[in-house]
């Protein structure tokens, strides 16, 4: 075997890796190496390998998550999450399509009545995880304006590809990911990050976490699963059983992101490791707030750790998912 057979080896091992994990999170995962057969038909139903949001599980779950909606108003969404965002700035494109997987999308049509009718489409069922198809694909080809790039591995809620993975090889310094590919596709394959929710990038020994913004310096570490500080076998473990379980994931998703107006522009925020875990004990407290007499504790954090994100994770949560009239006040 040559020296770069081993290579190769070794990064498919880490993939093949991943995707167990992914497996036994109970998530659908496929090899997507050879999707397009000979007559140039998918086995998952995309019409062109520029298409990145999968239709054919879409639809389905469309269906299932809103089933009083007519088939006009699906459609209908259906147009508005896959339109052509491409004059638009990749992060604007992201916080638009973001908005739409967040709050559903607010669709008008004329129903058989020649009526005009307002529905608001819901996209992912935050409340009800296994309403929600979950599938991961490896070598996954997308097709840009002049080149043709395949990803390690893409996940896909709904057929939404919310999360994107670059994967080296163990004996490969994990910033290669980040300058050599993930820069690459940013600019070549732009399409795939109107959606993306949340990247790693990881060398089986080493993962990191990240936003479509996030700077090399500014994806963090994935150190524990829970707050009781489990890790796992490897960092890769660590990352994937931290993130993506299903419903850690969708909460990472719905209540652990941020968009903030920078001087260089917006910039995609992800809560860190330290942030998720210490928000979640919080909301934990909160929540036997009565028989704690009001009482919350303290939440402790580092200079220039992320205090003022932390709370905006903390009251946003909480104004989202559990009902009540509430008012905080932050002090920064």
């Amino acid at each position: 075997m040559t020296t770069s057979d081993n290579k190769y080896s070794e990064l498919s091992l880490i993939e093949r890796t991943a995707m167990e994990l992914f497996g036994q999170l109970g998530w659908s995962v496929q090899n997507c190496l050879s999707e397009f057969d000979e007559s140039g038909k998918s086995f998952l139903g995309r019409e062109t390998k520029e298409a990145v949001v999968l239709i054919s599980k879409l639809m389905p779950a469309l269906k299932k998550i809103n089933p009083s909606l007519s088939e006009t108003a699906l459609d209908e969404a259906v147009k508005l999450l896959i339109a052509d965002r491409s004059l638009m700035g990749m992060v604007t494109a992201n916080r638009e399509v973001y908005d739409y997987l967040k709050n559903g999308v607010l669709v008008s049509y004329l129903n058989n009545k020649n009526e005009h009718v307002q529905e608001r489409v819901k996209v992912i069922d935050w409340d009800n995880i296994e309403n929600n198809d979950f599938f991961l694909a490896s070598q996954f080809s997308i097709v840009g304006d002049m080149y043709t790039k395949r990803a390690d591995l893409i996940g896909f809620v709904n057929g939404i590809p919310l999360l994107f993975i670059e994967l080296k090889a163990i004996h490969r310094n994990i910033k290669k990911a980040y300058d050599d590919n993930l820069r690459d596709y940013k600019s070549t394959i732009p399409q795939v990050f109107w959606y993306n929710g949340v990247i790693m990038l990881s060398n089986g020994s080493k993962s990191l976490v990240g936003t479509i913004s996030s700077e090399w310096e500014h994806f963090n570490e994935w150190k524990k699963i829970n707050d009781e500080g489990e890790k796992g076998i490897v960092s890769l473990d660590t990352v994937i059983r931290g993130v993506c379980e299903k419903s850690r994931f969708l909460d990472i998703i719905e209540n652990y992101i941020l968009f903030k107006e920078e001087t260089n522009g917006l910039i995609k925020i992800v809560a860190k490791n330290h942030q998720y875990l210490g928000v979640e004990k919080s909301i934990k407290t909160f929540q036997k707030h009565r028989e704690n007499k009001g009482r919350l504790g303290v939440f402790w954090h580092t200079q220039g750790s992320g205090k003022t994100e932390s709370m905006i994770f903390f009251t946003q949560k909480i104004l989202r998912k559990i009902p009540g009239n509430w008012t905080f006040v932050i002090v920064t």
